[in-house]
């Protein structure tokens, strides 16, 4: 995804820095990138002491990671801290004793690499749980588990940053896990082979000022967008050879399409799943109560629900530490409650987004009710992106907003004219037909990946869902206000025809229920078409099934108020209030 820039990490000798002296316009570079609001850490292998000298006042920096790891400090505040356990003395005695020239910082034991067979030879006689690590000319001792890594997993704990946030450069053997840990890892050119080849990105040069060029470039630009593709895939399933189907995620606005009931929230919640191990901070946004199970999940939490929804400034609360995840359950506020909450929530999410780089994620489900209008676009941030749109209607939504999406899962689509949008939308309208045959066959635990374009690259591929952990909830009130498709709404006709009134909605269908007397009501009682249009469109078995005995018992004589049992079987399925308009609340049913 395009996540924002906010954390800068640095090697020092031989990227920012030649024989131990900074080099003068990767000072000035850091600086205009602190000065711009991005943090800056230097993680190096040296001894504290030793940086002090070499490169004076450490001030230029918010943090440095000494030691290869073992030791962080914050020069403005004087604080430090080590990390790990200091050396054996017994250790640092045999090592001298064989006459080799070596440094003692708090952690760290260094050594010439050309000391290596000696300083392992030590290690192995005496049994030691330290570790060898080189970095070019120098061997580091350290204890086991300790690397730059885990040095500035520290200090963004401290610093309450999240590493999606940061871009880090390195030069050498011991950089590797730093940048792994980062969002993006860039290798400068002129360093180890093997850290470029593993490295998200290049820095072309020769020396520290192509580095000072490259920050600038960073701020500027204010986000992580790599030349290669991103190492974090999240997995969607496994093709008809078996081979894994895996999305590249950064960079991209996600939309996931598909008809009612086909397995789109399954799909977005299986991408939520993952971007929470990865530690992401993720923002749902859902209207019908389907991600609570979400919460089961590390760094988790649901706000809403039975609770009013969050205000801004408590959303800002929630997000302020950077491996939590927000699901915003809105399935007790009626439609328009929820339309009116997302036209202040989706801008408050951008502008936070901006300021703070969280949520790195925003999921929004239903979005065709939210994101339909001319004014759709200003409620996002689409040019710094990281959206997941989720909807079955994908023709409602702004001409902007779909013209920002890189990326299209598709679960079964039967509607002939979201075929053609989404056709139209990956520019392959020559293959409209063979499309909507496709989407109009796949299973429930299947999906399709729609890419657009010129050549090979444009087409068509289904996959199996891969499975997931955490539990999908089809929420209780998740028909009670927001309207189906009008082709599904109930149409009730009495003995002289259609009445004209139609249920879109589990709350329309209890009120005009409620409301309509049994003999008008005594055709659908018949035939069955209650029970079915509950089966059918919504579902719910359970409540299905209800109402089947409920039809029978009448069609054999043994109801006696069926408004009542009906509408009293909805409610109590869906904790719904029962009406007082029309009906006796008394009132029973013999079984």
């Amino acid at each position: 995804m395009s996540v924002k820039f906010g954390v800068l990490v640095l090697d020092y000798d031989g990227t920012i820095a030649v024989d131990g002296v900074l080099d003068p316009d990767v000072r000035s570079a850091i600086a205009e990138a602190r000065a711009a609001g991005v943090v800056v850490v230097l993680a190096t292998g040296k001894i504290l002491r030793d940086l002090r000298r070499e490169a004076g006042d450490l001030g230029f920096v918010d943090a440095i990671v000494a030691e290869n790891g073992a030791v962080l400090a914050f020069p403005g505040s004087g604080y430090s801290s080590v990390l790990a356990a200091s050396p054996p003395s017994a250790f640092v005695d045999a090592l001298r004793q064989r006459g080799i020239p070596i440094s003692v910082g708090e952690c760290v034991v260094e050594a010439p690499a050309s000391a290596a067979y000696e300083v392992l030879s030590v290690l192995r006689e005496m049994r030691l749980s330290l570790v060898p690590v080189f970095n070019r000319d120098r061997l580091m001792v350290l204890p086991d588990g300790v690397s730059k890594a885990t040095g500035l997993r520290v200090a963004l704990f401290d610093l309450r940053l999240s590493s999606h946030n940061a871009i880090a450069i390195g030069d050498a053997e011991n950089d590797h896990r730093m940048l792994e840990m980062c969002e993006i890892g860039a290798a400068v050119e002129w360093g180890s082979q093997a850290l470029k080849a593993a490295a998200d990105e290049v820095v072309h040069g020769s020396g520290p000022p192509d580095v000072a060029s490259y920050i600038r470039r960073l701020v500027h630009s204010r986000s992580l967008l790599p030349s290669r593709v991103g190492r974090r895939r999240l997995l969607l399933g496994h093709d008809c050879e078996g081979w894994p189907m895996e999305l590249s995620f950064r960079g991209r606005n996600l939309l996931i399409a598909g008809d009612p009931k086909s397995g789109k929230s399954w799909v977005t919640g299986l991408l939520c799943e993952q971007l929470a191990f990865y530690r992401y901070c993720v923002c749902v946004i859902d209207p019908e109560g389907d991600y609570t199970g979400l919460e089961v999940l590390p760094g988790v939490t649901v706000l809403g629900g039975d609770s009013p929804p969050p205000r801004s400034h408590e959303l800002l609360r929630a997000l302020r530490h950077p491996d939590m995840s927000v699901v915003i359950d809105l399935s007790r506020l009626t439609h328009a409650e929820k339309s009116e909450y997302m036209q202040s929530l989706l801008p408050a999410l951008a502008l936070v987004r901006r300021r703070t780089g969280l949520p790195h994620r925003i999921v929004v489900d239903e979005a065709h009710y939210f994101l339909q209008g001319p004014e759709a676009a200003d409620l996002l941030d689409l040019e710094l992106a990281g959206y997941i749109l989720v909807t079955y209607k994908v023709g409602r939504l702004d001409r902007r907003v779909l013209d920002a999406t890189e990326t299209i899962l598709v679960t079964l689509t039967t509607d002939p004219n979201e075929v053609k949008t989404l056709a139209a939308l990956c520019r392959v309208k020559d293959r409209e037909e063979e499309w909507g045959v496709t989407l109009g066959q796949l299973h429930l635990g299947e999906a399709a990946v729609l890419t657009g374009g010129e050549g090979a690259e444009c087409g068509l591929r289904r996959f199996r869902l891969a499975p997931r952990l955490t539990s999908h909830v089809r929420h209780r009130e998740k028909y009670l206000d927001v309207p189906i498709l009008r082709g599904q709404a109930f149409v009730f006709v009495s003995s002289r025809g259609s009445s004209g009134q139609q249920a879109r909605s589990l709350r329309e269908f209890v009120d005009v229920v409620a409301a309509t007397p049994a003999t008008e009501l005594h055709g659908h009682l018949r035939r069955g078409d209650f029970s079915r249009w509950v089966e059918n469109v919504f579902g719910d078995h359970h409540l299905a099934s209800r109402l089947r005995q409920l039809e029978e018992l009448y069609c054999s004589g043994g109801a006696g108020d069926i408004n009542h049992a009906m509408v009293q079987a909805i409610c109590e399925r869906y904790d719904l209030d029962l009406p007082k308009r029309g009906l006796l609340l008394g009132a029973s049913v013999v079984s």
